[in-house]
């Protein structure tokens, strides 16, 4: 049995972040999932596709370290901004585009370490294999 399909306002969460945030789908490879663009995983690019996740708390954010130094070491969010990859664990054989689909259960790493998943698809009735 196949996996909800992710689409544009698909639900996000990174381990890192303090906020959700909603992936963001361009409508390129024209392919509509309940009446919204369908996600590829490479629909991963930082502030286009995967907008900020309010505040970020690793220390491996060059802007949490510092802050958090400044306030002799006590764990001070900043702004996130996302440094993401391409998803991993999409669909195997259902594909957008020519790229595998995007479906719930994909993750996505930042760059600072968090990791990135989907926790609603945007998708109810449509599963991809």
């Amino acid at each position: 049995m196949g996996k909800p399909a992710a689409t544009a306002t698909a639900m996000l969460q990174c381990s890192f972040g303090l906020a959700p945030s909603t992936l963001n789908v361009l409508p390129i490879a024209r392919v509509m999932i309940e009446g919204k663009p369908a996600a590829a995983i490479t629909d991963a690019i930082p502030m286009v596709n995967i907008p900020p996740f309010g505040m970020c708390t690793s220390l491996a954010n060059p802007q949490v370290l510092a802050a958090t130094t400044a306030a002799l070491g006590v764990l001070t969010p900043m702004p996130c901004v996302p440094v993401t990859g391409a998803w991993v664990g999409g669909a195997v054989q259902t594909t957008i585009g020519e790229k595998p689909a995007l479906t719930l259960g994909a993750t996505c790493t930042c760059g600072f370490g968090g990791v990135i998943q989907i926790v609603n698809p945007g998708a109810v009735r449509t599963l991809e294999a």
